[in-house]
């Protein structure tokens, strides 16, 4: 494998996809549940909805659409209609990075290749209980996949605040807006991907993984962002879940705006926007950002120098808007706009409710009606 080039199937460019991760509730205790067995015998035969890991998610994924507003009515009706069948099975639904207050080990899903994962990745894969919004981004070759994913790591930590939605982890609040990152810097190579050069370089890394036994497929390479040759895409994968499926639409908006904007931008200087730093300090924006939300301070060079990450989106969102036009997102991305603007972030709210409430039931109770007043909002 370590030698041989792997095929990339190229996609129309800039079209886009989503995976959506949802927490398996008892209806009666609000606790995680191991329930994905039963849920997923409904849905044997669509390539819509399917199992993770952990027995407690259930992952949604969209059609793949010319925009953002192909997918939206799609993922709506499949999320509605397991839902319906969650109901009927004991359990609800409900998005965020973390349970608020869920202590258990998570069981494997008894397949062959989450067992496989499993032996590997030992008492991990019982931990990291943790709910993701993935996007994929078409592009025509593997040329533009390096170039998309290099050039989206200094974007990064603007996504990690932008979706930041797991602040409570067993209980308690843990003092991050997205402690999701923190659960997931503990796996092999997680992160930021290291700058790749060609799709050789790509080719050698994965290939010698195989090799080594480290992984057992490209699903396996837990990167923020990464390529998917059998799909023709660039998937992002450092956002937390979403409580509803509106806020998800609008993040896989604003990436898509950004994508056609990098790809056309690609020779230019960086003039005022995020662009390459060394590791370290890339690590550290993450960091920070998963720590303070849109709160935090942005490093812009190697020498120390940083501005609040606000101001770095305030620089990024007006930047972007003439593209959001041309390429038919406007609706979703002033969205976002006017939520950042309004303060509007899921770390907050639930935050807000548990003070409000001095309970984390509450809190999930805030989470599944966010997901069900989204799902009654579109016919």
């Amino acid at each position: 494998m370590g030698n041989c080039i792997l095929d990339f199937i190229a996609s129309l460019p800039l079209t886009v996809g989503l995976k959506f991760e949802f927490q398996l509730l008892d209806k009666a205790s609000l606790d995680l549940t191991d329930g994905i067995q039963p849920l997923i015998e409904r849905y044997q035969d669509s390539p819509y909805v399917k199992s993770k890991i952990i027995q407690n998610t259930v992952e949604i994924t969209t059609r793949t659409g010319d925009d953002v507003s192909q997918i939206h009515q799609h993922l709506i009706d499949i999320t509605k209609d397991v839902k319906r069948n969650c109901f009927k099975l004991g359990m609800n639904m409900c998005a965020a990075g973390t349970h608020p207050f869920c202590t258990k080990l998570a069981r494997v899903t008894p397949t062959t290749g989450y067992l496989q994962m499993e032996k590997t990745g030992d008492h991990h894969g019982h931990t990291d209980v943790t709910f993701a919004t993935h996007v994929h981004i078409g592009v025509e070759n593997t040329e533009d996949a390096l170039h998309l994913m290099n050039a989206f790591r200094p974007y990064l930590p603007l996504l990690i605040a932008l979706s930041a939605n797991s602040p409570f982890w067993h209980g308690y609040d843990s003092g991050f807006a997205s402690y999701r990152q923190r659960l997931l810097s503990t796996s092999r190579s997680y992160g930021i991907p290291p700058r790749l050069h060609d799709w050789q370089q790509f080719t050698d890394l994965l290939g010698a993984s195989l090799d080594a036994g480290i992984i057992n497929s490209i699903t396996n390479l837990p990167w923020d962002i990464r390529p998917r040759p059998h799909l023709g895409t660039v998937e992002v994968r450092i956002m937390d879940a979403q409580s509803s499926i509106s806020e998800a639409m609008q993040l896989a908006s604003f990436i898509r705006v950004l994508a056609a904007y990098l790809l056309e931008h690609r020779d230019a200087g960086p003039g005022d926007l995020p662009h390459a730093l060394p590791w370290w300090n890339e690590k550290d924006n993450c960091y920070l950002a998963s720590q303070l939300g849109l709160k935090a301070n942005y490093f812009v060079n190697k020498k120390g120098a940083f501005r609040p990450l606000l101001d770095i989106w305030q620089d990024v969102r007006t930047e972007l808007c003439a593209y959001a036009e041309k390429f038919g997102e406007s609706m979703y991305y002033h969205q976002l706009v006017d939520r950042v603007a309004q303060q509007n972030t899921g770390y907050g709210r639930q935050r807000r409710i548990y003070k409000e409430t001095n309970s984390l039931e509450k809190v999930v109770l805030a989470l599944i009606q966010e997901l069900e007043n989204d799902l009654a909002s579109r016919r």
